[in-house]
C-alpha cells in the first residue's frame, strides 16, 4: 500500500461558490502533509469531507487503496481517521471525560477512562483534569480535550485544523513530538495551519491551495516561509510597520489595583492588577493558556463588573460598575477569543451581527429601538471590504464563514467604529498570513491615530510585531509592563512562569 489516502478529482459546491474545485491530492502512512491557502481556500472543506461531515458534489476518495464513501464521521473514526476541529465541538455543560466519553465507541468504564485521559493527557504534555467542567475551561485547554479526545482513539489518520493557534510555544513544541512519533509508528497527519514557520519545522510535503484549486505540491523544508506565503495568496504579504513609539499621549484605559474572585470552581482569581494604556500605543498582554485571560478580558470589557468604580477608568471616567453597554458608549470596543458564540451569533446574518455590539451607540443603525437594515449592511459590507472577507453570498450567516474569515470580520467590525480604546483577545487566531498582516497593521494604525489598544495574546510572534510595550500574566497576577524593545522570548518566558510573582513575595518577605 503506498498510499493510506487518495482524493481523486473531488470538487464541492455550495449554491454558487466552488469551494474545491477539481482536487487530486495522496497521502501516505506516516507522513505529515500540510495543506495551505487563504481562509476560504478550500481547506477545511476538503478535510471536513475526509472525515464525512460533507459529501463531495463529485470525484473520489480512496482509503487504502479501495474507492470509499465516508457518509458520516463514524464510519471515518471506524475506518480510523480522526479529527481536530478548529472550532471545538464540546458540550459546555459536560465535564472532560464525559465529553471524551462521547466519541468513544462500546462500552467503557468512566473511573478507568478517566484515569487513561489523566495519564495520556500528562505523557503529551497536554494536562487535563476529567472531572474539569468544560465551561470553566480557557480556549487553550479545550483545545487540549479535542487533541487528547482524537489521540485516544488511536487513528491511522489524524487531521488537525490550526492545532496551535491557542498552544503556548512550550505546549506546540511537546504537539510536534507527540506528531513526531504517531508519524514514525505509521500514522499519517493531515497539518492545517498558518503558523508556516512550524509548516517547514513539522511537515514533509504540503498541498496548497488557492480559490479551492490546488496550485503547488512542495516539500516545505525546501520553501521559506516568504515563499510558502506567496503561493498561499498568489502575490506578495504586507510587511507590517509598527513605527514604535517610546511614550504614549494621556491616559485612555487605566486599571488600578483591580480584584476580582474566580466565578467558578476552576475560574482564576485576579489579584492586584494594575495597568495604563495610553493613547497612541499598543500594550500587549502574554501568558499560558488558563492564567487568567478570559477573567481579565470578563472585567475589562463590563462582562463582570468590579468591586469598586475606580478600579477601572476610561478616559478618566470611573467605569468599574458598569457593563458592557456603558462602556461601548464611553468610545471602547472590545474583541473577544471565541468569534463564533461570543464574538457572532452563528444563526445571524453579518449585517445583524454589526447591530450587536453598535445598537446602543450608533443611531445609523438602531433608532427609536428599530433596526435600520440598509445601515446596518452599509457597515457589513465595508467591513466586507476593508478586510477581504470571502463569503459564498451577498449577507450569509455568520456561521457559514471559515474561521479566518469570520475573525477578520468580528475584528473588523469593531475597528470599523474607530473606537478611543480597543481590547482585543487572540486577535489573529486561525487567520492566514495575509490576514494575520491586514489585522495587526490595522490594530496599529488605530493606536497611531490616538486609539490606547490593549492586546491579549499568545502568539509571541505576534506580540512583538505590534506591541510598544508588553505585561504578562500568570495565575492571575499581572508583571510590570516593560517596553518591548526591553524583553525576550526567554525573559517573557520567565514571567510566563510566574517570576515576577515570585519577586513581589521576596519583596514581601523582606519587609
Amino acid at each position: 500500500m503506498e498510499y493510506l489516502l487518495e482524493a481523486l478529482n473531488v470538487t464541492k459546491i455550495f449554491g454558487t461558490l466552488k469551494a474545491n474545485d477539481n482536487v487530486t491530492l495522496k497521502v501516505k502512512p506516516g507522513e505529515i502533509h500540510a495543506f495551505l491557502g487563504e481562509n476560504g481556500a478550500g481547506k477545511s472543506t476538503l478535510v471536513k469531507m475526509i472525515y464525512g461531515a460533507l459529501q463531495p458534489t463529485s470525484g473520489e476518495f480512496r482509503w487504502m487503496g479501495s474507492p470509499v464513501t465516508i457518509a458520516n464521521p463514524a464510519a471515518a473514526r471506524k475506518l480510523g481517521i480522526g479529527m481536530v476541529f478548529q472550532h471545538f465541538s464540546l458540550f459546555d455543560a459536560l465535564s472532560v471525560a464525559e465529553n471524551i466519553a462521547l466519541a468513544m465507541p462500546g462500552d467503557f468504564d468512566m473511573a478507568k477512562l478517566s484515569e487513561k485521559i489523566s495519564r495520556v493527557s500528562k505523557d503529551y504534555g497536554l494536562p487535563l483534569e476529567p472531572t474539569a467542567i468544560v465551561a470553566d475551561l480557557s480556549v487553550g485547554e479545550r483545545q487540549r480535550i479535542e487533541i487528547v479526545r482524537c489521540l485516544l482513539q488511536e487513528p491511522k489518520l489524524l487531521i488537525m485544523d490550526e492545532p496551535t493557534a491557542v498552544l503556548t510555544p512550550q505546549e506546540a513544541d511537546q504537539l510536534f513530538l507527540t506528531l513526531g512519533r504517531l508519524a514514525r509508528e505509521g500514522c499519517a497527519v493531515i497539518y492545517i495551519s498558518h503558523r508556516l514557520e512550524e509548516v517547514k519545522r513539522l511537515c514533509h510535503n504540503a498541498t496548497i491551495l488557492r480559490h479551492g484549486k490546488v496550485v503547488a505540491n512542495v516539500d516545505p523544508t525546501k520553501e521559506t516561509a516568504s515563499s510558502l506565503a506567496k503561493l498561499m495568496v498568489g502575490g506578495e504579504i504586507h510587511v507590517v510597520r509598527a513605527a514604535r513609539k517610546d511614550k504614549g499621549g494621556a491616559v485612555r484605559l487605566k486599571l488600578e489595583g483591580l480584584n476580582l474572585h474566580a466565578d467558578g470552581p476552576f475560574a482564576v482569581e485576579l489579584k492586584n492588577i494594575s495597568l495604563d494604556v495610553r493613547a497612541g500605543e499598543v500594550v500587549a498582554i502574554a501568558g499560558v493558556a488558563g492564567n487568567g485571560q478570559s477573567e481579565f478580558f470578563d472585567a475589562v470589557s463590563g462582562e463582570r463588573s468590579l468591586p469598586r468604580d475606580a478600579m477601572l477608568l476610561i478616559d478618566g471616567k470611573p467605569m468599574g460598575y458598569h457593563g458592557v453597554n456603558a462602556r461601548r458608549n464611553a468610545g471602547a470596543a472590545f474583541v473577544p477569543e471565541e468569534r463564533l458564540g461570543h464574538g457572532a451569533v452563528p444563526g445571524f446574518r453579518l449585517s445583524e451581527n454589526v447591530i450587536l455590539t453598535r445598537h446602543s451607540s450608533d443611531e445609523a443603525l438602531v433608532k427609536s429601538g428599530m433596526m435600520q437594515k440598509n445601515g446596518a449592511s452599509g457597515v457589513s459590507e465595508r467591513v466586507i471590504k476593508a478586510f477581504d472577507v470571502r463569503k459564498g453570498k451577498p449577507d450569509p450567516e455568520a456561521r457559514a464563514l471559515s474561521g479566518g474569515n469570520l475573525q477578520k470580520f468580528v475584528v473588523g467590525r469593531e475597528l470599523d467604529r474607530k473606537p478611543g480604546v480597543l481590547v482585543v483577545n487572540q486577535p489573529t487566531w486561525g487567520v492566514d498570513a495575509g490576514a494575520s498582516a491586514t489585522i495587526r497593521q490595522a490594530i496599529i494604525d488605530l493606536a497611531r491615530q490616538g486609539s490606547a489598544v490593549l492586546v491579549i495574546s499568545q502568539d509571541l510572534d505576534e506580540i512583538f510585531e505590534v506591541a510598544d510595550r508588553i505585561a504578562v500574566i500568570s495565575r492571575g497576577q499581572l508583571s510590570e509592563a516593560y517596553p518591548s524593545s526591553e524583553l525576550s522570548a526567554e525573559k517573557i518566558g520567565l514571567l510566563m512562569a510566574g517570576e515576577h510573582e515570585t519577586r513581589e513575595m521576596a519583596h514581601a518577605a523582606r519587609a
